[in-house]
């Protein structure tokens, strides 16, 4: 299945912290049929640095999809059955507006200049995508990590046009060591002297700190057992210690890999406003009180979490399901067993795609 990237352009979109961005472009892939109701479409919603390329091969880059092994003909998300919307989030680098895109005021970058945004201010752009689409009640929304925040946000702002959510290895707000780790890559970013206060744009990206960010961030991905599984403290390319700062441990190398890579596909600007978007993000809005804010919630649910899920615990899915529960809402929770700690939403699909096509199938047949 080839895939190519489409633009939707919009007058503005008003943010919650009071700013206005005029005009706003979302880019996004579609995969399946979009049937004569309209009613079988689900929209797919990615992590921290994923984008709009979810599944098949794209067009311009030959690469799959970030979830190809979960979206497509008889897949978890199949879509000879379903419509699947998949768009790079506000504030992102792969199409989507964000700092790096030309301030029409200005001529040049964002950079800096760009309006602090926040997960519910993703979510409004997508809506105004889905409408555009004319679309008026999704079946389903679903995504895992920052992904799972958006499914929560868009079951609580727009209960009325969303039928199911599938919110996987998420939280209903971040926790002081998940505002942590965030931290640390921001402040990667901003002490690498190549960010230039975020003017880095004609010039030379901040590489280093872009890439130290990310290696930390890995490291939260993985889990302790996984990383002795796939590294132990095996040496790379040698039989002793080199007794030096140069690579000795297979780990070190993968994380000098994984953290020059994501160099080449991701803006530093970005990653800024995207943790800072997560780090924000709270179901409750300060209240404290879940029930509150599922109090008008007509959504059902499935939420999903991974035994070995460290950055994203299972006690943060269970607090989401109790609450549900004591509101007697319609919700389902499965924690699966994986060793691919908060990575098995991408890698580990046998378990998650029999209880993923088993809910939508359910959802379809009620909805009816």
């Amino acid at each position: 299945m080839i895939v190519e990237t489409q633009l939707a352009r919009f007058d503005s979109i008003a943010l919650e912290s009071g700013a206005c961005l005029a005009p706003v472009e979302v880019a996004y892939q579609t995969y399946g049929s979009l049937n004569a109701a309209k009613s079988n479409a689900i929209l797919i919603l990615h992590a921290f640095s994923g984008d709009a390329h979810a599944a098949g091969i794209a067009h311009e880059t030959g690469k799959p999809g970030w979830w190809d092994n979960m979206i497509g003909p008889g897949k978890a998300f199949d879509t000879d059955k379903y419509f699947m919307i998949c768009s790079n989030v506000l504030g992102g680098c792969q199409g989507s507006t964000g700092p790096a895109s030309i301030n029409p005021e200005t001529g040049c970058p964002y950079a800096m200049a760009f309006p602090v945004i926040t997960i519910g201010d993703m979510v409004r752009l997508q809506k105004m995508l889905v409408d555009s689409l004319g679309i008026t009640r999704l079946l389903a929304v679903a995504g895992g990590s920052m992904g799972g925040m958006q499914a929560l946000e868009w079951a609580v702002t727009y209960p009325d046009h969303v039928v199911a959510a599938i919110p996987i290895a998420t939280t209903a707000r971040h926790s002081p060591q998940q505002i942590a780790f965030n931290e640390v890559g921001r402040q990667a970013i901003m002490a690498d002297p190549d960010w230039s206060e975020g003017n880095y744009y004609s010039g030379k990206p901040p590489a280093r700190g872009l890439a130290v960010a990310r290696m930390v961030g890995h490291i939260t991905y993985m889990s302790d057992e996984s990383m002795r599984e796939k590294f132990g403290r095996r040496l790379r390319e040698k039989e002793k210690f080199g007794f030096d700062f140069s690579v000795d441990f297979e780990v070190e190398s993968y994380l000098r890999y994984r953290g020059s890579q994501f160099v080449n596909r991701f803006d530093a600007n970005s990653y800024l406003y995207i943790s800072k978007a997560e780090d924000y993000f709270d179901l409750t809005q300060g209240s404290g009180s879940l029930a509150d804010t599922f109090a008008g919630v007509k959504t059902r649910f499935l939420v999903i979490s991974f035994s070995s899920d460290w950055l994203y615990p299972p006690y943060q899915s269970q607090d989401i399901v109790r609450v549900l529960r004591r509101r007697n809402q319609d919700v389902a929770y499965c924690e699966l067993p994986s060793n691919y700690g908060h990575d098995a939403f991408l890698v580990d699909v046998a378990e998650q795609t029999d209880v993923v096509r088993g809910f939508l199938a359910s959802t379809a047949r009620e909805r009816v």
